[in-house]
């Protein structure tokens, strides 16, 4: 499968991803591979919406209220069509 089928920011969410694991690693947490998924995909979608720096800047807090809500339902289309394949 894959997780990254648009070719606009693939390297900036490489490189996030990575930071996010070292961090996850340093705290002691267990991340699970659906977790890690549905963060994969998150970060995916942040790079295709083009706030990004934003979440790297600021954090996912940062959002508003409809960023947040668009996200989530494009996270829940795709959510859908991995179960459905």
């Amino acid at each position: 499968m894959l997780l990254f089928p648009y070719n606009r920011g693939k390297e900036d969410i490489k490189v996030v991803m990575q930071h996010q694991q070292k961090r996850s690693k340093a705290k002691g947490n267990k991340v699970n591979n659906g977790d890690e998924l549905i963060e994969n995909l998150k970060m995916e979608i942040a790079a295709e919406l083009g706030i990004i720096e934003q979440i790297n800047n600021e954090g996912w807090a940062s959002l508003s209220p409809r960023l947040s809500g668009k996200i989530g339902g494009i996270l829940s289309q795709r959510l859908k069509k991995i179960k459905n394949k």
